[in-house]
């Protein structure tokens, strides 16, 4: 039976404005999420030691003993940071976890973060057979709470699996000892409003109501839902219903309505462009009758359309307007103006745009340097894509690639056959450990492919399904068909016997969790 858990443990969910790096969506976060990748040296260097050296085909080969070969002493907070740096390969963080539960080294048994780590793993994986038995016995260690379920909810929705994600929710219950409060009800309209289901969290809601009250909070995320799939009626709608209950609403609901207008917005020609711009103006002419004033998002917002419809001057005029009012740019509003110059071309401006970012004390993320990448794509341009990415991977740097930027990057030498530049990028991510993903691994594969390199191709397939990764249909039949056509037909079959056979051990290991074959 799972203890109970202390009244601190199980803190109200609260909500904030983020701006989406990219596109400057404002999109509310909660409390009811993983603990962040902290800097940790020795962290990063354990995660590569196991992800280089452990075979989770083997029960014998316990990731605990790699460690403890090199004298490691695993704290709490250590174990949590390698499973967050493990989340790409679910069965290896699983071997971890079950190693740190039983291994009569570890002096206390995981905490919750570090269940609620492998939870996501699992989930990303689709493994969620795998990912409830792990309930069950984080429940049995007293350390299941609301965020295990929120974790689990997440991962459901993100696979498409709606209605299983509202089961697990009502489950709740039965495992932490009391029923979802207001906050965590807002979190699973959150989460399914985000993926893009809002009809979903539309029925939750109206079936709920009257058990969660409504509030401006709930309202704004089922607006933010309906904008998301560019149903402005619908978010209209819910708007009115807002105002009928005696709810106000405020400049994160008003974002989030000037997003809808403009993000799925055709802008050309020039009269949609018109259209949009003048809807958007309404809209501010309406917030200001409210008493609300634009915030550095509204005009993130309006830039970020000046910037899809290569308004380059447009963009800059407003950005210089902006900051003479006083409102300070956030990295969001900087990524838009210099996506909008690198997409027209205009480099030197960019870069002196981000000069000026860095003198101002904002630092870029990898979504601004992505922007670069991408221009550099688009003109073959390799001596500028490798001085970026070198920079950014310089010690001392404050941002670091992040797995789009590899991807980018991986893309672009693939098409350029710059083989050995794509294997010093793989090398890099892997020791970055923000990667591969499975993006990574089906554009190397289809890549080599492509190149007729089938040895290698095969290589990195093995390793794609060791680490847990399905892939792809295609990928499957690219693979299969190259080498049906270069006579390697026994190639093939072993390569099947192989997938076999490593999925028939990984099932006797892990038979317990009911995890799936990688078949197709």
């Amino acid at each position: 039976m799972p203890r109970s858990l202390p009244a601190a443990a199980v803190a109200a969910t609260r909500r904030l404005l983020c701006t989406t790096i990219a596109d400057a969506t404002p999109s509310p976060t909660h409390l009811l999420a993983l603990p962040p990748v902290a800097p940790s040296p020795t962290a990063d260097e354990l995660a590569r030691l196991l992800l280089a050296h452990h075979n989770p085909f083997h029960p014998s080969e316990s990731p605990l003993q790699l460690l403890s070969g090199g004298g490691v002493s695993l704290s709490q907070e250590l174990l949590v940071q390698i499973l967050l740096r493990l989340r790409g390969a679910s069965k290896l963080a699983l071997s971890l976890l079950n190693a740190a539960r039983l291994h009569p080294s570890v002096s206390s048994p995981p905490n919750a973060d570090a269940y609620d780590a492998v939870v996501d793993a699992l989930g990303r994986a689709h493994q969620f057979d795998a990912a409830w038995r792990l309930v069950v016995e984080a429940a049995a260690d007293g350390a299941a709470t609301p965020r295990t379920f929120a974790v689990l909810a997440r991962r459901y929705v993100a696979a498409g699996m709606t209605r299983q994600a509202v089961r697990a929710f009502d489950d709740m219950e039965a495992f932490v000892g009391r029923e979802p409060d207001a906050g965590e009800f807002t979190t699973l309209l959150d989460t399914l409003c985000k993926y893009k289901y809002p009809k979903v969290a539309a029925e939750v809601f109206n079936k709920r109501k009257y058990k969660y009250e409504p509030n401006e909070k709930m309202y704004t995320i089922l607006i933010y839902g309906w904008c998301k799939v560019n149903r402005n009626d619908m978010s209209q709608k819910f708007l009115k219903d807002m105002i009928d209950h005696g709810i106000e609403p405020n400049i994160v609901t008003y974002n989030i309505l000037l997003n809808g207008i403009c993000r799925h917005a055709s802008l050309h020609p020039d009269n949609r462009f018109d259209r949009t711009i003048h809807a958007a103006e309404n809209l501010l002419k309406e917030m200001h009758d409210r008493g609300i004033e634009p915030d550095v998002t509204s005009y993130s917002i309006i830039l970020h359309v000046y910037s899809r419809a290569h308004k380059a001057e447009l963009c800059l005029c407003m950005f210089r307007s902006m900051k003479d009012r006083g409102i300070f740019p956030t990295v969001a509003t900087y990524t838009s103006v210099i996506k909008c110059l690198a997409s027209c071309g205009r480099l030197e401006d960019a870069e002196r745009l981000l000069d000026e970012m860095a003198s101002e004390g904002v630092c870029p993320s990898p979504a601004t340097y992505n922007c670069f990448f991408k221009e550099y794509r688009g003109r073959k341009e390799i001596t500028g894509a490798l001085e970026l990415y070198n920079k950014m991977k310089a010690p001392g740097s404050p941002t670091a690639p992040d797995i789009h930027s590899y991807n980018i990057l991986l893309g672009m030498f693939i098409k350029l056959n710059r083989h050995g530049t794509v294997m010093e990028l793989w090398n890099d991510m892997c020791e970055s450990t923000v990667g591969p993903d499975l993006d990574s691994y089906t554009l190397l594969i289809h890549g080599l492919c492509d190149k007729e390199k089938w040895r290698e191709a095969c290589q990195f397939f093995m390793e794609m399904i060791e680490k847990g990764f399905l892939p792809q249909k295609i990928t499957f039949e690219t693979l299969y068909r190259g080498l049906i056509q270069a006579d390697m037909l026994r190639t093939w079959r072993r390569l099947k016997k192989r997938v076999d056979e490593e999925a028939a051990k990984f099932g006797d290991e892990y038979k317990l969790y009911h995890i799936k074959p990688y078949k197709r």
